[in-house]
């Protein structure tokens, strides 16, 4: 019988035939490996979606706001990061960040708005 090692630690695995670890320890810690660069990607543009939303959710108490891009900016929104896209008939596009959205209005102000539940 051929003597199988562990592919994290190198340790002799014990039991069925094709068990690639000898612990869920190892297991888990060799597919963190593999998979961090992509995990890494998902979790910083998460984090930068969250800042969003929270920075949205902060400045809309009433459910519809206006607000000036400069207060936007200086919170740190980042407008390449939105979750979906509305386009209504009168050709308006609002922007959503999950539940939280905004329309661009002139002379750079947006209105913020709360999508019903």
């Amino acid at each position: 019988m051929e003597q199988r090692t562990c592919l994290e630690c190198g340790e002799t695995v014990k039991g069925r035939i094709d068990k690639k670890f000898c612990s869920d320890y190892c297991r888990n810690s060799y597919n963190n490996k593999v998979n961090k660069d992509s995990k890494n990607l998902i979790r910083n543009i998460n984090n930068r979606l969250r800042k969003n939303y929270k920075i949205l959710s902060e400045l809309n108490h009433s459910g519809k706001t206006k607000v000036t891009r400069t207060k936007l900016y200086d919170r740190g929104f980042d407008f390449q990061l939105f979750t979906s896209i509305y386009t209504t008939k009168a050709r308006k596009t609002y922007f959503y960040v999950y539940d939280e959205g905004y329309l661009a209005l002139e002379n750079d102000f947006f209105l913020l708005i709360k999508r019903d539940s």
